[in-house]
């Protein structure tokens, strides 16, 4: 059954239960034929991986931060075909962004952007008429945002949510679309970055089916169905791409340990033809054959640094090849996997590939936060003129070098003023590694340089 639409499922703020909803939603309309496509507002990694879990296709990131406007359309637009219904998960709060003075970086912006009609989340717990002034304040403080639906959780029952159904529609005109009684017990586990990825989730797939359940007996469906198809037609953008080298082979990690990427950096890859080759650090004894370049993602690799360690003939392989000069991008947990050692949170220490003479500590609390901008310091990269992009931290992690090496400067503003500086970033035998993850689309000269890089090893090895 083809239903053609989008909604936004947004929260009053984080831990609301967007996540649990979304997956349960994803689920139980695939149940009935739908297909959907699922979207992730923000810089999340993790979200999208349970989405996928649910919908069995990829679940892609839209962030007005790192994107412009158009670019978040194509990008939309080239993922969500006919006959698709996509249901986006908000990001923190409706209107929590980059900055208090606007709402850029929101699931408020996004959802005017992409004109998607929003479904907010609130928890119940404790309250009565409160309900109906908490979601009228979310109403009322930007007209242009399309709330048609509300999700209440944590109810002590059917008879609590039918009283704040009443005073939600009667007071704020709102329709509520059901709820979720407290339920601890299907409460998906978190560490120091957020969720437990799904890849680590003990009997996910017990757990998510629960879930899908739950959501079944307890939330109109049909409405949601119905809110999703009250939208227009969005416009199509030509998305900018990257010439082909489909003789290109490109290893990149995959598994526990690293798999923090954006989908929509590795299409790009793809469509410029580029045979993408996962690898896993924690299984393999040796990379993959004929390659041309590395790309590190992020992950959890202080997580599993003895087995990292214990991986001695990969490592070593690795490092080499990064000595001869093979192009290798490495952001967070690929930058500390890069270093001669990780410290993990119990004071341990694990030997990692030794390419930059650093050292990546773990400490007990988060170290950077938030969307920052990224100059390249006086310096080509690859062989670039690349100079500014745009790029997002969150991690507990440090790395102790020689700060005349860092190769980063990088700026955090707040509503157009600078609040901080720092520097980050290393760069050695064509490797650069760095904490601040990069959007591709946010600046096409920085995986052109890549790329370049890339190809010049690859003509480099051809002619030895």
């Amino acid at each position: 059954m083809g239903v053609e639409g989008r909604i936004v499922l947004a929260g009053t703020q984080s831990g609301v239960g967007k996540t649990t909803l979304s997956l349960g939603i994803m689920g139980a309309l695939i149940k009935r034929g739908l297909s959907i496509k699922p979207f992730k507002v923000g810089p999340d990694y993790i979200d999208p991986q349970f989405h996928r879990s649910v919908t069995g296709v990829p679940s892609r990131n839209l962030d007005s931060y790192l994107l412009e406007e158009d670019i978040i359309k194509g990008l939309f637009k080239k993922n969500c075909n006919s006959g698709e219904l996509a249901i986006i998960e908000g990001v923190m709060g409706l209107y929590d962004g980059f900055g208090v003075k606007s709402h850029q970086g929101s699931t408020a912006h996004i959802a005017k952007i992409l004109k998607a009609p929003v479904i907010l989340i609130i928890d119940g717990e404790g309250m009565s008429n409160s309900a109906a002034a908490m979601v009228l304040g979310y109403k009322s403080l930007d007209p242009e945002v399309n709330i048609k639906g509300v999700i209440i959780n944590r109810v002590s029952g059917e008879k609590h949510y039918s009283l704040l159904k009443t005073v939600i529609e009667e007071q704020v005109g709102v329709k509520c679309l059901g709820y979720l009684n407290k339920n601890t017990s299907l409460q998906l586990e978190s560490r120091h970055l957020g969720l437990v990825p799904s890849m680590e989730v003990d009997q996910i797939t017990e757990k998510l089916k629960a879930i899908v359940e739950m959501v079944e007996e307890t939330i109109d469906l049909e409405g949601l169905i119905e809110v999703s198809k009250e939208v227009e037609g969005l416009q199509e953008i030509q998305l900018p791409t990257l010439p082909k080298k489909k003789h290109l082979r490109v290893a990149y990690p995959y598994d526990e340990a690293f798999n923090f990427y954006y989908e929509d950096n590795l299409d790009l890859l793809r469509e410029a033809e580029i045979q993408l080759i996962p690898f896993s650090p924690l299984r393999d004894s040796k990379l993959p054959d004929n390659i041309h370049g590395l790309y590190l993602g992020g992950g959890f690799p202080e997580v599993f640094a003895r087995d990292l360690e214990a991986n001695g003939n990969l490592r070593k392989e690795i490092r080499e090849k990064i000595q001869k000069g093979m192009p290798t991008y490495g952001e967070c947990g690929g930058y500390m996997y890069l270093t001669n050692a990780i410290t993990n949170f119990d004071g341990e220490t694990f030997n990692m590939l030794g390419v930059f003479d650093a050292q990546a500590v773990m400490t007990n609390r988060l170290q950077r936060f938030g969307y920052n901008e990224v100059t390249f310091k006086n310096q080509k990269i690859f062989e670039s003129e690349v100079k500014t992009m745009r790029g997002h931290e969150f991690h507990r992690g440090i790395v102790e070098a020689n700060p005349n090496n860092y190769v980063y400067s990088v700026d955090k503003y707040r509503d157009g003023e600078l609040i901080s500086q720092w520097k980050c970033g290393l760069f050695q035998y064509h490797c650069l590694g760095a904490f601040s993850h990069i959007h591709f689309y946010s600046n096409l000269e920085f995986p052109q340089a890549l790329i370049k890089a890339w190809e010049d090893y690859y003509h480099r090895i051809i002619i030895e």
